[in-house]
């Protein structure tokens, strides 16, 4: 699932296309992508026609695109394998085009295509300038609202395993199980170390390490491990060539030599160093 450094690639992308366009109309080729906007496809696209998109942003793994009008916005996320493209008008249209929106200009459609049709799109209220469905989810670490000093109080209080926190939309969002393995690698940390045993320095170093990680993929374009996550421009990230531990199972640590483990971790893995991250007693 497309974390932080995906999802802002492809906000960059809709803020350079879409902002300061009207949309001519709206239309939606697959219910289940505007499943959550619950009054339906007829409102949903009536409500889209005539608003100018007045911006592009992003908390955690959700972007949304503030309209005219209302006080709304309109909300996405990409779930498994959604895709927002910028693409010409005349472009043939995509196997798995779920919503599509025209713009007065004539310029490029911006079109959510979603093989899997796990991510949704929806029309939202803002709350505080943040779509009213996320109001919920903490400040991801790029964002001025971000206290750290309250973040490494809650992780503290957690009593949880040190992954499970990083991975709570509620304490930290954006983080998903690529970069979270990547950023404990950094920090030396195994993942199930208890929360109440880390000190206030080396959550310091965790969340450096956190920011370092994500914003080396961000220049990168993001990790691409299949043609389902692509930016705007249909383009896939090359993180993946950056990767210290994840998905590198017996291969060498960079920093000692041992071999890397996987160990199963909540129905999916996790990657580590044995001897870089030993893992408390």
């Amino acid at each position: 699932m497309p974390e932080l450094p995906e999802v802002e690639v492809v906000r960059r992308g809709l803020a350079q296309w879409v902002i300061g366009r009207e949309i001519a109309s709206a239309e939606v080729l697959h219910p289940r992508a505007i499943r959550r906007h619950v009054p339906g496809a007829d409102e949903f696209t009536a409500r889209l026609k005539g608003r100018a998109v007045l911006s592009a942003e992003r908390r955690g793994k959700y972007l949304w695109l503030p309209l005219s009008g209302a006080g709304e916005a309109l909300m996405a996320h990409l779930g498994m394998s959604g895709q927002l493209l910028v693409v010409e008008p005349d472009s043939p249209l995509e196997k798995h085009l779920r919503v599509r929106l025209r713009f007065e200009d004539g310029g490029p459609d911006l079109r959510f295509v979603d093989q899997r049709t796990f991510g949704h799109v929806m029309l939202s209220p803002l709350v505080g300038g943040v779509p009213e469905p996320i109001s919920h989810i903490a400040p991801d670490p790029f964002e001025a609202a971000f206290d750290e000093g309250e973040f490494t109080r809650r992780l503290r209080a957690k009593r949880t395993e040190i992954k499970r926190a990083l991975l709570d939309q509620s304490l930290i969002s954006g983080v998903g199980n690529i970069y979270a393995d990547e950023a404990l690698w950094m920090a030396r940390l195994h993942w199930a170390r208890p929360t109440e045993t880390l000190t206030r320095p080396k959550v310091g170093e965790l969340v450096t390490a956190v920011r370092a990680v994500m914003g080396a993929a961000l220049q990168q374009g993001g990790t691409s491990f299949d043609s389902l996550y692509v930016n705007v421009n249909g383009e896939s990230g090359y993180f993946e060539r950056s990767l210290e531990v994840y998905g590198r199972r017996d291969l060498p640590c960079s920093r000692c030599g041992t071999a890397i483990r996987r160990e199963a971790f909540m129905n999916r893995s996790s990657y580590s160093c044995p001897r870089c991250q030993r893992r408390s007693r």
